[in-house]
């Protein structure tokens, strides 16, 4: 099996799906995060006020190419699939995974994350960030291989899902 990708909103679960996904199949997590701000050396909120968006997409795209092929699981952001070019990517690979929530659930876990600064979701209100995932809903669905529901369940459980849908890809 290639690798594992994890798709969602901010606050779906990526990171903690991820680690324990890792966990149970032997595989390092590969954090798109980290891997992209090791490349811009600096944090993404500050590279998001220097240059913006799109340069900031053009520096994601380059680096999801890059670990499409290892054998890891793969946490990516939030925004991933904004990017033409990304959604390409993903929906050529076999193992893309939805994690989805409903909007309040999501809307609860990003303001209460405090170890996670969110640069779009930092000023925003529940309304505007509600309004940004209706945006990017149809483009997580139509990138991902399986959907995975995770409002009001937990992580282990999740985990197990993916494993046993996945085999069945």
């Amino acid at each position: 099996m290639s690798s594992i990708l994890l798709i969602g909103f901010m606050g779906a679960g990526k990171s903690t799906i991820g680690s324990l996904l890792a966990e149970a199949l032997g595989r390092p997590l590969i954090d798109l995060d980290d891997l992209i701000t090791d490349k811009i050396r600096m944090p993404i909120n500050d590279y998001f006020a220097q240059f913006g968006e799109e340069a900031f997409r053009q520096v994601e795209s380059s680096v999801l190419k890059n670990n499409l092929t290892t054998e890891a699981i793969i946490a990516t952001g939030g925004g991933v699939v904004v990017n033409t070019i990304n959604r390409s990517l993903l929906k050529a690979h076999p193992n893309v995974v939805y994690l989805k929530a409903e909007p309040k659930i999501l809307v609860a876990r990003i303001k209460n994350d405090t170890k996670n600064i969110r640069p779009l979701a930092t000023e925003k209100s529940e309304a505007e960030i509600v309004s940004l995932l209706k945006e990017r809903l149809n483009y997580y669905e139509e990138s991902a291989a399986l959907s995975i529901e995770t409002t009001n369940r937990h992580p282990k459980d999740i985990v197990e899902e993916i494993i046993e849908r996945l085999s069945k890809v």
